[in-house]
């Protein structure tokens, strides 16, 4: 790598970044924002392993990308310090702890969820996830709709996901349209100035003027795309020999393989999707246990998405076809975290040269724009359809719509004072997600153990 004057740039050493990542991954709570500020602290303001303009441009890139974009932050920040296994490393330590506490957790759920004091402790976790939800519309809005343009475009993105059900690519990709069009003939004034480095403190390793010395061609994007379709591909065509075209092995990695190259936006985002087509298409598990795997992903180290592998998990344990549940379980979980991961690696690796190159694209940031605003209708819809089976036990469509219309008189009580009381400790106590989780689930165990009705 070299600077715009043609020197060289300081490198890191391979073993501190790979420490360095562990102790990061390990820090990884509270969704994608929380995320990017632990790498922001550590890369950025502790260690000046690279420079805030760096970082947030690396960050805008890694956002319009499909997938989880604290984790493709991590493989593009990771390969700007040491090429290819720099990535590889940066983004297979931010997963694994999660997925291994995920595992973990997931064999739990299924094997004791039926008790009282587990029941008890989901009853409390749920709902205080409505909160977070809520909390995520909130925080996205206030940095995304600003200009009523994008409000406009949010509420579009709302009325078509939760009125209308029109599938969620297609309004991610209207979303990316209107945002282009909107900063072709209708710029906006710059609302931030470009971030400035405070001149006492010492120079990043590396700095913001400086360039990666891969350039993009032709022949690297064809070893990159041929090299990730085979990572991706084979452990999938390998499921589809052994267990057949119809296993439930071989529907979810197809579906979950799709889902990672078309879910846009975030976490949250990614979930409106993967909630519905998982509980009413494929009905691998109940609104209920969706819920809780959020709850459970929520509380474990790494991207929110993965969330997806309680999914496969608990999906193929109650349909195992041929297999025994347990092994079925654990093999749908490994395939599922695998296909949802490969392609991040793909975009970042196949997509960085060039981007390094393009910095301050305007169209790409228009476009960019207009998927955030609707991001917001997204999690906006996504917290409707779970509110909807979360606090009433009945609901049922209106007419030709696809809205939810819950039945009064169906409220769950308990579930409806448990979001009240998340709500407070996030919006008016200001507490963080993981210790507002945790109280939430202190309060269902001990009613439930109580014999308080918390169902």
């Amino acid at each position: 790598m070299t600077s715009s004057d043609g020197s060289a740039v300081r490198t890191v050493p391979f073993g501190a970044a790979v420490r360095a990542w562990f102790l990061i991954s390990l820090q990884t709570f509270g969704g994608p924002a929380g995320q990017i500020a632990v790498m922001h602290r550590a890369l950025v303001d502790d260690k000046r392993w690279i420079g805030e303009r760096r970082f947030l441009h690396a960050l805008n890139y890694c956002m319009l990308l499909p997938g989880p974009e604290a984790q493709q932050l991590a493989v593009y920040t990771g390969w700007l310090l040491h090429g290819t296994r720099g990535g590889l490393v940066a983004g297979t330590l931010f997963v694994l702890p999660g997925a291994a506490a995920l595992l973990v957790l997931s064999a739990v759920y299924v094997a004791f969820g039926s008790t009282v004091a587990v029941t008890s402790l989901f009853a409390g976790l749920a709902p205080a996830v409505l909160a977070v939800v809520a909390q995520a519309v909130v925080r996205v809005g206030r940095r995304a709709l600003v200009r009523p343009a994008l409000v406009a475009l949010a509420v579009l993105a709302f009325l078509a996901l939760t009125l209308l059900a029109v599938p969620f690519p297609l309004v991610v990709l209207a979303a990316a349209v209107a945002g282009w069009a909107l900063g072709r003939w209708w710029p906006a004034p710059e609302r931030l100035a470009p971030a400035r480095s405070d001149p006492s403190a010492p120079a990043s390793v590396i700095p913001d003027d400086a360039l990666h010395t891969v350039a993009p061609s032709r022949s690297r994007a064809l070893i990159v795309l041929g090299v990730g379709l085979v990572a991706w591909g084979v452990p999938l065509l390998a499921v589809v020999v052994l267990t057949g075209t119809s296993s439930v092995l071989t529907t979810m990695g197809t579906f979950f393989s799709g889902a990672a190259v078309v879910t846009f936006g975030g976490a949250y985002a990614v979930l409106a999707y993967v909630a519905q087509r998982a509980v009413e298409v494929y009905g691998w598990l109940t609104p209920t246990e969706m819920l809780r795997g959020l709850a459970l992903a929520e509380t474990t180290p790494g991207p929110l998405i993965m969330v997806v592998q309680f999914v496969a998990f608990v999906g193929a344990y109650h349909d195992p076809g041929g297999l025994n549940p347990w092994v079925s379980a654990v093999l749908a979980s490994l395939l599922v975290t695998w296909v949802t991961f490969v392609p991040s690696f793909v975009f970042v690796f196949l997509g960085a040269p060039s981007i390094e190159r393009l910095r301050g694209n305007r169209t790409l940031a228009a476009a960019l724009t207009g998927v955030t605003a609707a991001v917001v209708g997204v999690i906006a819809s996504l917290a409707v359809y779970f509110a909807s089976t979360t606090l009433f036990a009945r609901s049922d469509s209106w007419g030709l719509l696809a809205l939810p219309i819950p039945e009064l008189t169906s409220v769950r009580w308990f579930a409806l004072a448990v979001t009240a009381l998340a709500a407070v400790l996030l919006f008016r106590l200001r507490w963080g997600v993981l210790s507002t989780l945790g109280v939430c689930a202190a309060v269902g165990l001990v009613a439930g153990l109580a014999g308080v009705p918390v169902a």
